[in-house]
């Protein structure tokens, strides 16, 4: 029997109250606390793996008789070695120095007041997600870790696997002693989104991991803040002073070792100085990759079985093996062309050119930025950060990926010998 309207709204409103008790709770638990809690959520998902594969089966045969493409069922499906990653990910947090309670800045003022920025938690987070069940333990393990409680709303496609690991996590949570409504699964109906959105009050940021049509959906209508993170148009730029074996095992790994995440390459810039040298090879060995290439005229001239690239081509971020491939005049049109079509993601560029570097790092407007190295490497991971929520792109509060320290905001300390003004 499907909920009425009026109980979905009062289920997430319910849950909303129960995660802003748990994070006044969370709030104040000390870090020794709070490891032993991310340790048992490591090893939950170790212990019941049979379980999580089964219900993303479920989920899988299930979105297989939809209409979802081939870069959200890899994004859906879990293995042995995505769960484990998961857990690690999950224990990595553990090494990692709690935020809360660390000093941003302080000084003495003239009158002997002390003044310390100090880091707080956030609160409730509100989560609105696709596909990935992987978001959900990050999530729970980077909130729990920086004192919020984390309010999920997976996708429909995954449910099933969210619900196993939320009932996981949180049981793992609660035989630490900390609140099992630290992290709250909402019901995947359409209208969820739009209660969580609209939770002023209950719900103190919201954070979109999506494509997008959910990243705009959620800017437009929420009332609640918002952390945007963004699409991941991303372009690899090989200048005319790059090593080419060196660009070739770049664009290859930029655009190959995981298509369907935000921050592999979607489009390649190749100085006009090396193109006859350059476009023939890389061309041919995206091609034995499986790529389908999107060229240029100068592209399609210089390289066998290529399609002709539209203008949607440089704006389309894939998720794919295809990649659009475009010859450029100079470095600043190479500049030009990421500043109209990119989306402020991830940018990279090969060269030997300091001179080269130094203007593309400071002509570029991105999150992140490559030099001589894969745009793979934008993630929380790799950064040393832990886990991450995702990528934002956009430039209040937190920029790139999400770890530790954007999940909390702050508060100024004042102490005083009994100043008055």
């Amino acid at each position: 029997m499907t909920q009425p309207a009026g109980a979905r709204q009062n289920a997430v409103r319910a849950k909303a109250h129960l995660a802003r008790r748990a994070a006044r709770v969370l709030a104040g638990a000390s870090s020794e606390r709070k490891d032993a809690a991310l340790a048992a959520m490591a090893d939950a998902l170790d212990a019941h793996m049979p379980d999580i594969l089964a219900a993303n089966a479920a989920d899988l045969v299930n979105a297989e008789h939809g209409d979802l493409s081939s870069a959200v069922l890899d994004r859906l499906r879990l293995t042995e070695h995505r769960i484990t990653d998961m857990a690690n990910a999950v224990r990595e947090l553990i090494r990692l120095p709690d935020p809360v309670g660390q000093v941003v800045r302080g000084s003495t003022l003239p009158n002997g007041l002390r003044v310390r920025q100090v880091r707080v938690p956030l609160g409730v987070v509100g989560i609105v997600y696709e596909a990935r069940p992987n978001v959900t333990a990050d999530a729970a393990a980077l909130c729990l870790k920086s004192g919020n409680a984390a309010l999920l709303r997976g996708s429909a496609s995954a449910y099933q696997t969210n619900r196993v690991l939320v009932d996981l996590l949180s049981a793992a949570v609660a035989s630490t002693g900390l609140p099992a409504e630290a992290l709250l699964l909402l019901d995947a109906h359409r209208s969820t989104v739009a209660e969580l959105l609209t939770a002023r009050g209950l719900v103190d940021v919201v954070i979109p991991r999506g494509g997008a049509g959910l990243i705009e959906h959620v800017v437009n209508t929420a009332s609640v803040p918002v952390i945007e993170t963004g699409v991941g148009n991303c372009h690899v730029y090989v200048d005319e002073a790059a090593d080419l074996p060196m660009a070739e095992a770049i664009v290859v790994n930029a655009k190959t070792s995981r298509p369907s995440v935000c921050n592999a390459a979607e489009t390649l810039l190749v100085h006009r100085q090396i193109a006859d040298r350059f476009i023939p090879r890389v061309v041919t060995a995206l091609q034995a990759a499986g790529v389908a290439v999107h060229g240029d005229p100068d592209v399609v001239r210089l390289a066998d079985d290529v399609a002709p690239a539209r203008d949607a081509d440089w704006a389309t971020e894939y998720l794919s093996l295809d990649m659009a491939v475009r010859v450029v005049d100079s470095l600043p049109e190479a500049i030009e062309h990421i500043a109209r079509w990119g989306t402020g993601h991830t940018e990279a560029i090969v060269s030997d050119s300091a001179s080269a570097i130094a203007k593309f790092v400071a002509g570029v407007d991105a999150a992140a930025v490559m030099v001589n190295a894969s745009t793979r490497f934008t993630d929380g991971g790799e950064f040393g950060f832990g886990a991450e929520i995702g990528i934002s792109t956009q430039k209040l509060h937190a920029r790139g990926p999400l770890g530790l320290p954007e999940l909390t905001t702050t508060t100024y300390v004042v102490t005083g010998t009994g100043q008055v003004r």
